[in-house]
């Protein structure tokens, strides 16, 4: 005996296909023109919105769909950063296998973290993740092998399987991309598998979620982990892109911007980490000659967002499109 569909779930399921598509045709969009943006803008530049763009995307990814604020992201988007560049300058790693020895150590340290931090809720878990930030940025700050306030420098690009020389800032740029663009595409996919859903659920409601039977712990580790690495991997490309990895790469300032481009790109949107992280680094590189005045900015922008427009750039845009973004 089949079991009848409700009018408003039947519309859901019809709807899903387009919403697909819509999106696809977003990521078609973004992928030619991020094919071509080395010719329109710096290579650096674009390389470095790359960058962060992954590092906010895997941060929402935590709190725009697991609910979980997190303080302390910058302990392992810089510790990736670290152990990047050391693999690769110390132990003459290529950069493929540099990239993901910084991601290994993030996943690690993210499993660390969040195996103690998830046992607690709201403002805790926040101020949790701020102290063990604390300390990963001290051990930075005080292992012999990090540089000190240094950093590691002249961190050699070296070359991509052995074979592609990445001294090239476009040659390097197309490495950026494909893994960046990969892991976008590997995000998206986890928001619409079955264990993004359990996790939207966990965000809305979780003493539901427990009474269905979900161990929630579990997802927010998972989540927790993937946030971490994701970071660590975006944390390491940097590290390759600049030939650096200092300690503003794990302070806390650097958490407190990944909070601020998030809010202003979207919370809980697939594209808004993207155009956050686009609009705060444009900021950061053509208004670097206002000095310290730019972080005022960044606080003026930071108010009108909560003010006027708190589901961001993007969620405003998708409001008013009617489609999700």
């Amino acid at each position: 005996m089949s079991v009848a569909t409700s009018p408003v779930t039947a519309a859901i399921e019809a709807g899903r296909p387009r919403i697909v598509r819509y999106h696809l045709v977003i990521f078609a969009a973004l992928f030619i023109f991020l094919l071509v943006a080395p010719y329109l803008f710096s290579t650096v530049f674009v390389m470095k919105v790359l960058c962060y763009a992954l590092f906010v995307s895997a941060f929402n990814l935590l709190l725009g769909f697991g609910g979980l604020l997190s303080f302390g992201h910058a302990a392992f988007f810089g510790a990736a950063s670290y152990i990047c560049a050391y693999s690769a300058k110390t132990w003459g790693f290529s950069p493929e296998l540099a990239v993901l020895t910084g991601a290994l150590a993030a996943a690690i340290l993210g499993a660390a973290i969040g195996s103690l931090a998830i046992r607690r809720q709201g403002i805790y878990f926040a101020m949790v993740t701020l102290a063990f930030a604390q300390m990963v940025y001290f051990v930075c700050l005080q292992a012999p092998f990090t540089g000190g306030e240094d950093g590691i420098q002249a961190v050699p690009r070296g070359r991509l399987f052995g074979v592609l020389d990445l001294s090239g800032d476009h040659a390097l740029y197309y490495f950026v991309f494909g893994l960046v663009f990969i892991g976008l595409l590997f995000i998206y996919r986890v928001v619409h598998s079955p264990f993004g859903q359990v996790l939207k659920a966990v965000r809305q409601n979780e003493p539901r979620a427990v009474s269905l039977g979900y161990r929630v712990n579990r997802y927010k580790l998972g989540v927790f982990v993937l946030s971490a690495t994701l970071a660590g991997v975006a944390g390491a490309l940097k590290a390759l892109v600049f030939q650096l990895a200092s300690l503003e790469d794990v302070y806390w300032t650097t958490s407190g911007e990944v909070i601020l481009m998030t809010l202003l790109g979207g919370m809980g949107t697939i594209f808004g980490p993207i155009v956050g992280a686009a609009v705060i680094v444009a900021m950061q590189n053509y208004l670097v000659t206002l000095g310290d005045k730019i972080i005022a900015i960044q606080g003026i922008i930071f108010m009108l967002a909560v003010l006027l427009f708190r589901e961001g750039v993007v969620g405003l845009l998708a409001r008013w499109l009617k489609k999700p973004l």
